[in-house]
């Protein structure tokens, strides 16, 4: 436990050898128990030579709460995952455990790892001695929504990655002592990542575009509300014929099994397409038709675009794609080519989190 041992002393002016002599203890011994873990034990003596009570010598530690945040929402940091938290006093963490994983440690690693890490000798030479005790000293906090033997968990307070980070690339670049490869990869990615994050969080500050964002995912969802329909409406025909004839013309198929359509088409419908229609639409198209049990979405997309806005701009991009497919010659690289000018893709999520492209083709 935490203990204020120190200040004690020295608010009864008495130095530490001569406590130690009266409670029979070495002075290095005592040295280590107040720097230490002091046991209950201990204090007592401590507090009876002292004539204070044990409660005027340990530091009661308060939990905070975690009121943002959740090990299902990480923060991505490149290829790297990193459960985050705000605290209830505004405190932002990194989970121990988090940390741990993102710099390279095996995922069997005890909880004790990155302690033995910060603390080896290359990485101690590159770190601040303040930096050190910080992150020898976890903040203990409860996580949202954990309960039992789970509830408390420990983190560290975001900016001590990046002190560690650089502390890593710091170690490698000595050349003195050797760093696991993974640990100098990571590191980089992480500091890399955070530098392109953090100008763009710097740019909208002094602009005063923060200040604005709010307000502009209000309008974007009502626009998505306006553009799409809650619920799937009766399917009708949308692509005609025509549409999928020019696909299989560019790409060498024959005409003769146009209406087969395979699955690959519907991969060609999302790119030429619904990626392109406005900023989320097909994010929300895909929440609104998520896939069943066997792995298929139930509804065509269409079925969800509001009749007043949502299918007239489908039938005017429609338009505009079959227009785009008779100046390019029936020749798909340059279509695409066309196309991305004429209809560049939509932003599709917020913050950094993209639609992976696996997740389009599935």
């Amino acid at each position: 436990m935490k203990n204020r041992i120190k200040d004690v002393l020295k608010e009864k002016g008495i130095t530490q050898k001569e406590l130690a002599e009266k409670i029979g203890m070495t002075e290095v011994g005592l040295s280590k128990a107040i720097n230490g873990n002091t046991t209950n034990s201990t204090v007592s003596k401590i507090a009876k030579a002292l004539n204070v009570s044990n409660e005027d010598l340990i530091v009661r530690e308060k939990v905070l709460k975690a009121k943002y945040g959740s090990d299902k929402t990480p923060l991505h940091l490149g290829s790297l995952e990193l459960p985050c938290y705000v605290l209830e006093d505004g405190t932002r963490v990194f989970s121990g455990r988090g940390v741990q994983s993102a710099l390279g440690a095996s995922p069997n690693s005890s909880g004790t790892w990155l302690s033995k890490f910060v603390n080896s000798k290359a990485i101690v030479m590159c770190l601040h001695p303040e930096t050190l005790d910080k992150l020898n000293n976890p903040i203990k906090f409860e996580r949202p929504s954990s309960s039992g033997s789970q509830s408390n968990t420990y983190g560290y307070e975001v900016t001590l990655l990046i002190d560690l980070c650089n502390a890593i690339i710091d170690a490698d670049r000595s050349r003195e002592l050797s760093i696991n490869e993974t640990y100098v990869k990571n590191a980089n990615i992480i500091i890399r990542s955070v530098a392109k994050v953090g100008i763009v969080a710097l740019v909208d500050e002094v602009t005063g575009y923060n200040k604005d964002k709010n307000r502009a995912k209000d309008e974007l969802q009502q626009f998505l509300a306006n553009f799409m329909s809650q619920e799937a409406s009766r399917w009708v025909k949308t692509f005609d014929d025509n549409f999928f004839e020019m696909i299989y013309k560019m790409r060498g198929w024959s005409w003769t099994i146009t209406s087969q359509r395979p699955g690959i088409v519907g991969t060609w419908i999302n790119d030429i397409v619904y990626e392109r229609l406005a900023p989320q639409v097909f994010t929300e198209l895909k929440k609104k038709n998520p896939k069943n049990e066997n792995g298929n979405r139930p509804y065509r997309y269409h079925q969800f675009l509001s009749e007043e806005i949502g299918h007239p701009r489908l039938r005017e991009h429609i338009s505009g794609v079959m227009a785009i497919g008779r100046i390019s010659n029936n020749n798909w690289p340059t279509f695409m080519h066309n196309l991305d000018k004429a209809y560049p893709k939509q932003y599709q999520q917020l913050d950094f989190d993209f639609v992976p492209y696996e997740e389009i083709t599935k």
